[in-house]
């Protein structure tokens, strides 16, 4: 997520498991600025994103994908069919950022492969250069060893972003797997990625299952975008409350 693409917004997408084309365009009917589609957890294929991806407007701005890992085989195929951010996961190390970067950027700045699948994917005099100012990369810092090496992995030559995974940074500190930390050492890493990204005019984004959470964030100034929700989360939600709706009229006074 460029900073020059943010234009003073702070964008808000969702994390996508599912392979449905309709997801995308209902969420962004809803209000949603983008997708993140999620090929690391749930049932979300290589064929089914990059379709996804081609289904999307052109060149629209917040069509993210994540990784399952850094291999710059799948993360080429999601580019080529449009993707507009890659985000790995579980970034530990500068040399993971370096690989990242060489994936999703065309030289001089990374090693991308030039074979553009879709035509006048990016508009610019030279192919490369635009692609490489259209395309964020994105690593996710996600445990303690992220956070101890964050200024190594931010300062690394052509990334773009930083994507704070809150659950799983709380088990690696010892803690319950939960997002909406307001203080201990989860808050205190967000804190110090909001330093150090700040510091190298990199930008910062988080996962967040709660939208007061998330507007807390913003208005605190801890993060410039936010990935706010899951699909089976938000379906198993609107179910569960569905259901008990109808049973509050069907069985009134009942606890079950």
């Amino acid at each position: 997520m460029k900073a020059a693409a943010l234009g003073g917004a702070q964008p808000v997408l969702f994390h996508q498991s599912l392979p449905s084309f309709s997801e995308p365009e209902w969420a962004m009917n809803a209000g949603y600025d983008g997708v993140i589609l999620d090929l690391q957890h749930g049932e979300l294929g290589l064929e089914a994103a990059c379709g996804i991806l081609r289904s999307l407007p052109r060149g629209h701005a917040y069509a993210y994908a994540r990784v399952g890992s850094i291999d710059a085989g799948p993360i080429l195929r999601l580019l080529d069919s449009g993707a507009r951010g890659i985000i790995a996961p579980t970034v530990e190390s500068r040399a993971e950022a370096e690989a990242l970067v060489a994936a999703t950027k065309y030289l001089p700045v990374g090693n991308r492969s030039m074979g553009p699948s879709r035509p006048a994917l990016y508009v610019g005099e030279s192919y490369a250069d635009a692609a490489n100012l259209a395309v964020s990369t994105i690593a996710q810092i996600e445990t303690r060893i992220g956070v101890e090496h964050a200024e190594a992995i931010i300062s690394t030559p052509g990334l773009d972003s930083i994507y704070v995974g809150p659950a799983d940074l709380a088990v690696s500190y010892g803690l319950p797997g939960r997002g909406d930390w307001e203080d201990g050492p989860v808050r205190d890493a967000i804190a110090h990625l909001r330093e150090l990204t700040t510091a190298h005019d990199v930008t910062l984004g988080i996962y967040s299952g709660r939208p007061d959470y998330t507007a807390a964030l913003f208005a605190d100034g801890l993060v410039d975008y936010v990935g706010l929700g899951i699909d089976l989360v938000l379906l198993n939600r609107a179910f569960g409350d569905t259901i008990s709706a109808l049973n509050a009229v069907r069985f009134p006074g009942s606890t079950s």
